[in-house]
């Protein structure tokens, strides 16, 4: 098999969550770059809808602002992407949040507002999408779902980042329960945990604990735009028409040798 009948994603209909920036920005233009049509939301309206534009100059690329936070913002997403195409290649569910405080005064808003964007909202997506992709998954071409974990959710950090930490080992189980259950539905679920990469919420670590997980990581480096982009590709394509209910690690090799 050639290679390009087992990495094209030309043509596919992508939707990312979290898109505007980040892991989700890189996700999106990898897709954009090669050929996918691309749907993209974020909370920043301003900010999803500036890359969208962007994005269009090389491809076809559509901004849907909303909260996914909220049940309500969930379902009108939904609906508005349902209006825009009869099916979905990919769901990518990469909205996310941090909260860190120490043990004792941990706030009910820091474990709240992680937990309702990056737990409840993969699932409650992706029970809104259904539909779409039953429309786009065959027997012989899966439609995918791939959850963006983290390796926070696979070792436990120095960081007291407790609902980051404790929705992350969420998500990446809810793959699995996920691929279990939506296989026979021509659907395939994986996740992907990420180590450290240019983001938001990256940048707010400090300093100095940065410097040293990037010393202790094999590597020595942090993620870039093709790294994330090379898995996401592979996850999205038929390259990876056999897995199901797999974690691909894309860390450096911090979390699982360090």
């Amino acid at each position: 098999m050639k290679i390009e009948d087992l990495f094209s994603v030309r043509g596919k209909t992508v939707v990312i969550t979290g898109g505007s920036r980040g892991i989700g920005e890189m996700i999106a233009r990898a897709y954009i770059e090669n050929g996918a049509r691309v749907i993209i939301t974020a909370r920043n309206a301003a900010v999803c809808e500036g890359l969208a534009a962007e994005l269009s100059k090389i491809g076809d690329c559509t901004a849907i602002p909303a909260d996914l936070s909220q049940m309500a913002e969930i379902e009108r997403f939904a609906t508005a992407v349902a209006a825009i195409t009869n099916t979905v290649d990919v769901l990518f569910n990469n909205a996310g949040a941090s909260w860190g405080a120490p043990f004792d005064s941990f706030p009910e808003a820091g474990w709240d507002k992680v937990m309702d964007l990056n737990v409840k909202s993969i699932f409650f997506l992706t029970q809104k999408l259904i539909k779409l992709l039953e429309a786009a998954g065959t027997p012989e071409s899966n439609a995918r779902v791939i959850n963006i974990g983290s390796i926070d959710g696979q070792h436990v950090s120095a960081l007291e980042t407790y609902s980051y930490a404790a929705s992350k080992a969420g998500v990446l189980h809810m793959t699995r329960m996920m691929a279990k259950n939506l296989a026979g539905r021509h659907i395939a679920v994986n996740a992907i945990a990420p180590g450290f990469f240019p983001s938001k919420m990256t940048a707010a670590i400090p300093a100095e604990f940065s410097a040293a997980m990037q010393q202790e990581t094999p590597m020595k480096r942090w993620g870039n735009a093709g790294d994330m982009g090379g898995v996401a590709l592979f996850l999205g394509s038929r390259a990876s028409a056999f897995l199901c209910g797999s974690v691909i690690t894309v860390d450096g090799g911090y979390a699982t040798t360090v």
